[in-house]
């Protein structure tokens, strides 16, 4: 509220509610969504270049890939046998595209990312150095040593997704990966081999979600969460930054900590602890003067 009754903006764009404390000589566009509003103002302003149709002299093109005219193909990128590139695809400077990926319209994979063993739906967003449908994390012991189990799925990325500048997808081991339609992934994620993501959930930065764990639609997980393998994370449930989960979270959960537990508890047990560290500060210091 400081903030808008300081402001010296020509315009601002504000709910009804907060139209009184717009000062004078700002105009106040009233909307229901300012976030959304924003988003329509700045497309009309700093519209997303348009591609430029064709491949850079650079580019390597297997001649067994189907290209859209439409599509660009940038310096130095590279798109695999058979691959498909749909129309008005943007492939940014040397970005890989394996054999037989599949990228839908108006996608775009921005500067070093690397995609394989993948289909992408339409709108995907994939930003520099993101890497998608390398070898999953699946180890055997054997008696001299370690082996690797085959990785032998694929990542299946739905429409209107987005990835995060150098976010990790490993491909599936028998089953496939899979990121929900509108789904957001921040920087710096680690989604595991058959791990299975919902439609339109959030996860944030430095957060890892082990092989196989489930989480269904509307979740979003915090920075830095950790969840193990085989877990299942109910619709609309909410993770905590630095979060530990070990167990499935039923729909709705909100959770914090490590492990993982409701955020009432969590907090509970703070204060408690503080209590507990204080009390025994203070016994301190009664016997130092005693």
């Amino acid at each position: 509220a400081d903030a808008l009754a300081a402001t010296r903006a020509g315009a601002v764009l504000v709910p009804g509610s907060a139209s009184a404390r717009v000062p004078p000589g700002c105009a106040a566009i009233l909307c229901a969504e300012p976030g959304l509003a924003w988003i329509k103002v700045v497309a009309l302003f700093h519209p997303v270049p348009p591609p430029r149709p064709g491949a850079h002299p650079s580019a390597v093109v297997d001649p067994t890939a189907r290209v859209d005219p439409t599509a660009e193909i940038g310096p130095l990128a590279v798109v695999g046998a058979r691959a498909e590139i749909g129309a008005r695809c943007r492939i940014g400077p040397g970005a890989v595209i394996g054999d037989g990926v599949v990228i839908g319209a108006d996608s775009r994979i921005a500067a070093s990312a690397s995609v394989s063993h993948a289909l992408l739906g339409a709108r995907v967003v994939v930003h520099p150095g993101a890497r998608i449908g390398q070898e999953g994390f699946g180890l055997v012991p054997a008696p001299d040593g370690l082996r690797t189990l085959p990785q032998l799925g694929r990542v299946i990325i739905q429409e209107d997704v987005e990835i995060g500048a150098n976010t990790t997808i490993d491909r599936g081991a028998l089953s496939d990966t899979v990121i929900g339609a509108g789904s957001r992934l921040d920087n710096l994620v680690q989604v595991g081999h058959n791990a299975r993501i919902g439609r339109c959930c959030v996860v944030v930065a430095h957060a890892g979600i082990s092989g196989s764990t489930v989480l269904e639609d509307f979740v979003t997980i915090a920075a830095q969460a950790g969840l193990t393998e085989h877990l299942r994370i109910g619709r609309g449930a909410r993770v905590g930054a630095q979060a530990g989960v070990m167990a499935d979270l039923p729909p709705s959960a909100e959770v914090v900590g490590s492990p993982a537990q409701p955020v009432r508890a969590f907090f509970r047990q703070v204060a408690a602890l503080r209590r507990l560290a204080r009390k025994g500060r203070d016994g301190a210091e009664d016997e130092g003067t005693g």
